[in-house]
């Protein structure tokens, strides 16, 4: 077997000279494979399957919109738009998704199409910088890991939903503290005049030190919260049995791949947006809900001066996108080579920008009715995150008639949200894994068992979050592990490698060759110039603006559980420079040698397909002739 070299833009492909055929590792063989081996021994082999494909286009849209469209369209996106200024928070929010969110959204996809590999094998196209594959991976293992545990919250919420009468509205379940009480107001006992004012039907003094039953049964029936992150206490088991059954719904829908899963996004996609729709139908025949819609439209143009602002609007965006974490390219990798990802891009960030702001009036228009009833500023009663789904809202359905529907429908679209999103980020750790084994070590079930011992180890990482101090551990991940810097970090350097290393114009050909003509060139002006001004922008704005990790804005984590978690964020943020150095200085030759040598493509089989023009050709090289196959740049 000879190895003949490929131009000077690609790496070398073995070529064989008996017969004149292509010599190949990979999962799959060249055209004419079989008459090339035809009368010669062969020994026993293990049969690879081609790598797996969407069925129809349509799986891939829908896996997209479901792991793209999660909890973070739903409870954070309608408070920060009106925390900044109403509707003129769309403005920054706009302008950062056609600088920022959409650019880098359509690269994963097309780096993935293109690829045919997942987030670590997909940066064959600068070896040097592999390190952004590793990154990738250990951000979607951490995402996996926390996620799921609001989906055991969820659950939780969802099984105490089927009663008669919803425990969080009511003082006489056995976790209630004396201190429980279902009728207070802060604002009359803060704007009062005197401590005696009356509220309900006791004084400002005496109801002073009280809490609400849906408080109570949150942090003493849910998470049976310890006084600290020192204090992780004893296991929740009703929480373990949660986890467990998501852990297992998640295990069933991922571990037979794509063509499996799918299927399965088809409902858990849409199912939300009927539940949305309904929730919304409701809320708007509730008093004070136009008052609440208001709010949140209401625009205060005087904010967009506030860098604070643009700063919400990039976080949610590259956030909700769900960029920088190779979920995208793996899905992007089961495409087929040709399929249209640039319009597939502008129609997915459509439906996820326009599903944060319609869930707005959803989550609004019952804030309003909530407001209106307490008789407070909606300003007291509008919550984000966790507050929203597991504070605010229950307690607002519990003021509606037959409130277990609601509840019941509620906590049903939390745990549809949150499984779509589940799904992908599985699929793009499993798929990153698998690329790395060589196809020689192919076996029939490695994709059960791999997907088993995924779950596996983010099921004992989740267990610390399923006790006492579990809350703590939680908000951890949540603030330092795949949010945030990291998330920007990740797609500064994706931009850097493809516009720079490898090259814009380059890249924009590529893309050219699979949908038939090239992008608008903004895409390249945004990959080589303003997305990573906007993400070094944001970045370093978090940083000098960073502030210690509190919960409930009354526990401050102690020093060395901030260390923890800046553990957490360095764990993915280090990939990248210290894979370079190894690769770097590893390397041989002088240090353009081994620049240009660590930064030249490794291409896949397909590609000889693809983008050879005569790759027909090829199986009819005689021996003794020049082998090699020149992979042309694109002159389109």
């Amino acid at each position: 077997m000879e190895k003949k070299s490929l131009s000077a833009d690609c790496t070398s492909i073995a070529m064989g000279e008996k017969k004149g055929q292509l010599a190949l590792s990979g999962k799959g063989d060249p055209r004419g494979d079989k008459e090339a081996r035809a009368g010669a021994p062969q020994a026993a082999e293990v049969v690879i399957p081609e790598r797996e494909t969407w069925s129809r286009q349509m799986d891939f849209i829908m896996s997209c919109v479901g792991y793209a469209i999660g909890l973070g369209n739903v409870w954070r996106f309608p408070y920060l738009c009106y925390k900044n200024g109403g509707g003129a928070f769309l403005i920054p929010y706009i302008l950062i998704a056609l600088t920022g969110g959409i650019p880098i959204f359509f690269l994963e996809i097309a780096l993935g199409q293109f690829l045919k590999a997942g987030a670590i094998n997909v940066w064959n196209i600068a070896p040097l910088f592999k390190g952004l594959g590793y990154a990738s991976l250990v951000l979607v293992f951490s995402l996996n890991t926390y996620y799921i545990t609001i989906l055991a919250w969820a659950f939780h919420y969802l099984v105490h939903s089927f009663t008669e009468v919803l425990p969080w509205s009511t003082c006489n379940n056995s976790w209630n503290s004396p201190n429980c009480s279902t009728r207070f107001d802060h604002m009359t006992c803060v704007n009062g005049s005197a401590i005696n004012a009356t509220v309900g039907n006791g004084t400002c003094e005496q109801l002073e030190g009280k809490q609400s039953p849906i408080v109570e049964f949150w942090e003493k029936k849910v998470l049976k919260i310890s006084g600290g992150l020192d204090e992780p206490g004893a296991m929740n088991w009703e929480l373990v049995l949660c986890l467990l059954v998501a852990w297992a719904i998640v295990y069933f829908c991922v571990w037979k791949g794509v063509k499996y899963t799918g299927k399965i996004v088809y409902f858990t996609a849409s199912f939300p947006y009927v539940i949305l729709i309904v929730l919304l139908v409701r809320g708007a025949t509730l008093p004070g809900a136009m008052d609440g819609i208001i709010f949140y439209l209401n625009p205060d143009w005087s904010k967009l001066s506030s860098a604070q602002v643009w700063i919400d609007a990039g976080t949610q965006i590259f956030y909700s996108y769900g960029i920088g974490i190779g979920a995208l390219i793996a899905l992007g990798s089961y495409n087929r080579f040709n399929n249209n990802c640039y319009r597939d891009t502008f129609i997915l960030a459509l439906i996820n920008s326009g599903t944060s702001f319609f869930a707005g009036f959803v989550v609004f228009s019952i804030l309003g009715f909530m407001a209106a009833e307490q008789g407070v500023p909606i300003s007291q009663v509008a919550e984000s995150g966790p507050g929203l789904a597991f504070i605010a809202y229950p307690k607002a359905v519990t003021l509606m008639p037959v409130a277990p529907l609601w509840a019941t429908l509620f906590f049903f679209m939390l745990l549809f949200l949150g499984l779509g999103s589940q799904f992908v980020g599985v699929e793009g750790f499993v798929t990153g894994i698998l690329d790395l084994l060589p196809s020689k070590y192919y076996w029939q079930y490695q994709r059960e068992v791999a997907v088993a011992i995924c779950i596996g180890l983010c099921f004992i990482i989740d267990l610390s979050m399923v006790t006492q101090g579990g809350m703590y551990v939680f908000q951890l991940f949540d603030y330092y592990s795949a949010s945030g810097m990291t998330l920007l970090w990740q797609a500064f350097w994706e931009c850097v490698v493809v516009s720079w290393v490898y090259g814009a114009d380059r890249f924009m050909d590529d893309i050219a060759r699979m949908i038939g003509y090239r992008p608008f060139p903004w895409m390249k002006w945004c990959w080589s110039v303003i997305t990573p001004c906007v993400c070094m922008g944001v970045f370093f704005f978090h940083l000098v603006n960073y502030k210690p990790l509190t919960y409930n804005k009354v526990y401050t984590y102690p020093w060395w559980g901030e260390a923890i978690g800046w553990c957490f964020a360095l764990a993915s943020m280090l990939c990248i420079p210290v894979t370079l150095m190894y690769k770097f200085f590893c390397a041989k030759g002088t240090l353009s040698e081994r620049w240009h040598h660590l930064t030249k493509p490794v291409w896949g089989v397909h590609h000889l397909e693809y983008m050879a023009p005569d790759v027909k050709s090829l199986t009819s090289v005689t021996p003794g002739s020049e082998s090699k196959v020149i992979i042309l740049e694109s002159a389109l």
